[in-house]
């Protein structure tokens, strides 16, 4: 058995096949990895503009009366300069006229007849934003490596690029074991529950931007196991499977893992939920995940580990924020021999609450947890106030 940390080393020291690339569109470009830095191909703003609605003017004119000599909208380059006495209706994000130096407010003025106006106020701000104040041209503005979110595909679209360069999305074949298990629509037979565990992984995938494949669920016989992890192996990067990998009569997933040539690099974590979760690898670079059958056990490892290895093949190290925030109640659990994670909820003071949790199979815990906190190994009391690790999931 091995703690927590080791395994996570695990996953971020394991070495990767090559990591293929591809263009794409732009627009299709979220939850993806950039392979190319991005640059800026223009300044930004490309001119001088105007930051308010108002009259762009010279500054040492402001105190007296001026003359309206043109209306320059959004999008159009204005077509007369400023001289002495003149101003320029200007309109937000308008360029600038020659000899204005500076825009005052609309509402800070009033007009005159004769097309004149004459300023209110006692002083005014500059009110321009200058040409490449934002960026210069060849400026990097997203590293290789960043995993676009939607305020990267504004940027990309502000620097023209229709088209991207990503790491391609790893593969993913995902199944459940056991007899016990049918599927959602089916009304369990008495020792029989519905299939949970890999929907849920499906799902967890998919907020990755990925479409798993989804093999079933497959009976506890070796033949079968043997041939299903065989074939996923064959047709996916990471295989994800629940259940069989503890130490039952009927847990044959390490032992077929062996059999296909496996490289197992741990089996057991001194974790709770997740003890039984399994990591294995093959000389071709794919890899096996043997994730406990109880549903937050499952949910809790593939949060933990095996996202951080998705995202590595998409070229992306993955750095989940924790929380350290006040504990809003005091907690006690009997056994402390391994490192705990129990469901959390956050009151309007910032202040953490463990839910109501009956252990690894209580997946209804989920629903109204905001997070996890990680109780360490050897800590069997905590106090309210005292600060805890809180992981949001």
């Amino acid at each position: 058995m091995i703690s927590f940390e080791e395994a996570l080393t695990k996953i971020f020291e394991v070495r990767l096949p090559a990591i293929n690339f591809e263009k794409i569109n732009f627009i299709t470009g979220l939850q993806r990895v950039l392979a190319e830095n991005i640059l800026f191909d223009m300044d930004m703003p490309p001119f001088d503009k105007s930051a308010m609605d108002g009259y762009a003017c010279r500054k040492q004119d402001i105190f007296t009366e001026m003359e309206v000599i043109e209306l320059i909208p959004a999008g159009k380059f204005p077509e007369k300069a400023i001289i002495k006495g003149q101003c320029s209706k200007i309109m937000t994000g308008a360029p600038i006229p020659t000899g204005a130096d500076c825009v005052i407010m609309v509402e800070h003025t009033e007009e005159l007849p004769d097309h004149k106006i004459k300023f209110l106020k006692d002083s005014t701000k500059t009110n321009i934003t200058f040409k490449a104040s934002d960026a210069k041209k060849g400026e990097l503005v997203i590293s290789k490596g960043t995993l676009i979110k939607p305020q990267h595909i504004a940027v990309l679209a502000t620097t023209g690029y229709p088209e991207i360069l990503v790491y391609k999305k790893p593969t993913i074949g995902i199944f459940s074991t056991g007899d016990e298990l049918v599927e959602p629509h089916l009304k369990p037979e008495p020792s029989q529950i519905r299939n949970s565990n890999a929907y849920q992984l499906l799902s967890q995938v998919k907020t990755l931007g990925i479409d798993a494949v989804y093999y079933g669920i497959v009976k506890d016989q070796p033949e079968l196991l043997y041939n299903m992890i065989s074939k996923s192996i064959s047709e996916n990067d990471i295989t994800i499977l629940t259940g069989g990998v503890s130490m039952g009569d009927y847990d044959y997933v390490p032992k077929i893992f062996d059999q296909l040539g496996l490289h197992t690099l741990f089996d057991r974590i001194a974790i709770q939920p997740g003890r039984p979760s399994t990591f294995a690898i093959n000389g071709s670079g794919k890899f096996c995940f043997g994730l406990p059958g109880n549903p937050v056990s499952s949910f809790l490892q593939f949060e933990l580990l095996i996202k951080p290895l998705i995202y590595r093949f998409m070229g992306h190290i993955y750095e989940p924020k924790n929380l350290f925030l006040p504990l809003g109640a005091d907690f006690e659990r009997k056994k402390s021999e391994k490192l705990s994670l129990i469901p959390v909820k956050f009151n309007d003071k910032s202040e953490v609450f463990p839910v109501e949790y009956h252990g690894s199979g209580h997946i209804n815990a989920l629903i109204g947890a905001d997070g996890v906190i990680f109780i360490p190994k050897g800590l069997t009391n905590l106090s309210k106030g005292d600060l805890v690790n809180v992981r949001q999931i």
